[in-house]
Formats: structure tokens, C-alpha cells, sequence
């Protein structure tokens, strides 16, 4: 079995999973309740709402996300903050209403749109989490600062299409040169095992839509945690590059050139 026969497998099994463990639950006569496989940092499953109107349906998240992480006293005001948080948003079709995480989908668009809320759900999870009173830097600012010290040249906040007809947002993505090819940045901020496979499928599901010779890095946060070797192995299996935060300096020549 060659590499593409071998990856392809490995996609249809993700699918499988994805549909075997999603759960839809009706709680009142207007709402569905839909438990996804994916993971919050407490380890929960990711759940979003759905309900008809007219020849359309609402998808929300109803506040979860912005009130947990206001819960754990991550800040999101600033302008800079705010910002962050509504380009994340925009690029995935989502809106802010008051706490909660909304978007509209037709009967043709509804797998997309739910997909996008649920990307939308991780990353502004994931952008915020260790955004505490004793943290005045998000990891993103962290990378962006760096990037810029080094004269890293690079565009932020991209959105790609994958095969299966999917966007997915990166948070960099640095343009070829003579000597490297196009290289894609993604942070990981809470860099568990789950975001690591999430971002993999991620990848996969891409990659076909990029330059073959096309890199992703993944700068894992270990400024206050250890990265699992599980973690580095998920990346790697599937030829990511993954990058500890206190080692980035080591790749900065790929990077800069």
C-alpha cells in the first residue's frame, strides 16, 4: 500500500469515527442538542444547538465558549484581542451574538456550516485559554512578535479548502522561496493529544489543495506544560514538524530564508 493509499484509508476511518461517535439529542420541541467527539481543555465534549427557521437553521453553541473561558478569567477585552477574535470568526463564517457563537445554514450548506462552528468553538478556545490576569500575552501574540522579530514575512489568519469540500484556518502560512517551499504555521496553544489528531485531519484533508512539497509546523506551547511524546508522534506519523516554543529558535533559518 503506497503513501496516498495508506492516507486515504486512514481518512475514511476518521470519517467513521467522526459519524459513529457525533450524538443528537432533542431537548424541547424547537431544540437538538449535538455531542461532538471533539474536546474542550476540560476534557468535555464539544456540544452545539440547532434549531429550524423557516427554510433555514440556526447553529449556536449557546455562550459555552465565551463564558467558560470568562469563567477561568481569561480576558478578551482589548482592542487587539477583539480584533483576533473577530477575524478568527469572519474567516469561518461565524457570528458573535452577545456571548454566544451563531451561524446560519440551508438544508445544501448545513454539514459545512456546522463544521465551521465547530473549527470556530476550538480556535477561539484554543486562541484564548491561557489569556489569564497573570498572562499578558496570548501564545499567538507570542508567535506573531517572534515571527516579526525575526523578519519572518508571513500572512496571518488563512483560510484553505480541503478535498472534502471544507475550510479550514491556519494561523500563518509563509510564501516559497529559493531555498524552502511554502511553509504553514499552526499554533497550538493547549497542545493535547486531540488537537494534535484534530489538526492532522486538518492537514490531510488540505494538503492535496497545496504545493506538494508544501510543510506544515505545529509551535506546541510548553511554556508551563509538558508536551506528551504522544503528542510529538501524532504530528510526526503524518510529517508534521512539530516545534517546542522554547526550541524555535532552531528552525528560524527555515523559516526566515
Amino acid at each position: 500500500m503506497n503513501l496516498k493509499e495508506e492516507i486515504q484509508r486512514h481518512t475514511e476511518n476518521y470519517y467513521r469515527w467522526l459519524n459513529e461517535k457525533t450524538i443528537i439529542k432533542k431537548i424541547d420541541r424547537q431544540w437538538v442538542e449535538i455531542t461532538t467527539p471533539y474536546l474542550d481543555r476540560h476534557n468535555d465534549c464539544l456540544q452545539i444547538y440547532g434549531k429550524k427557521e423557516n427554510d433555514s437553521y440556526l447553529l449556536t453553541d449557546d455562550g459555552y465558549i465565551i463564558q467558560d473561558l470568562l469563567n477561568c478569567g481569561c480576558s478578551l477585552e482589548g482592542a487587539k484581542r477583539q480584533e483576533l477574535l473577530k477575524i478568527t470568526l469572519a474567516g469561518l463564517g461565524v457570528h458573535l451574538d452577545e456571548d454566544r457563537l451563531n451561524i446560519r445554514a440551508s438544508s445544501e450548506s448545513f454539514a459545512l456550516k456546522m463544521h465551521n462552528l465547530v473549527q470556530a468553538m476550538l480556535a477561539v478556545n484554543d486562541l484564548f485559554y491561557l489569556s489569564s490576569s497573570h498572562t499578558s500575552s496570548l501564545f499567538f501574540e507570542d508567535v506573531c512578535n517572534w515571527l516579526d522579530g525575526a523578519n519572518i514575512r508571513y500572512i496571518s489568519k488563512i483560510k484553505f479548502s480541503g478535498r472534502s469540500g471544507y475550510d479550514h484556518m491556519f494561523d500563518f502560512i509563509l510564501p516559497k522561496s529559493k531555498l524552502f517551499p511554502e511553509r504553514v504555521i499552526q499554533t497550538l496553544s493547549n497542545p493535547k493529544k486531540e488537537a494534535a489528531l484534530l489538526l492532522v485531519s486538518k492537514w490531510i484533508d488540505t494538503r492535496n489543495a497545496r504545493p506538494p512539497d508544501s510543510r506544515l509546523f505545529a509551535f506546541l506551547n510548553d511554556s508551563n506544560q509538558k508536551i506528551s511524546s504522544g503528542v510529538i508522534d501524532a504530528l510526526e506519523n503524518y510529517e508534521l514538524i512539530p516545534v517546542l516554543w522554547s526550541e524555535r529558535n532552531k528552525i528560524q533559518e527555515n523559516l526566515a530564508a
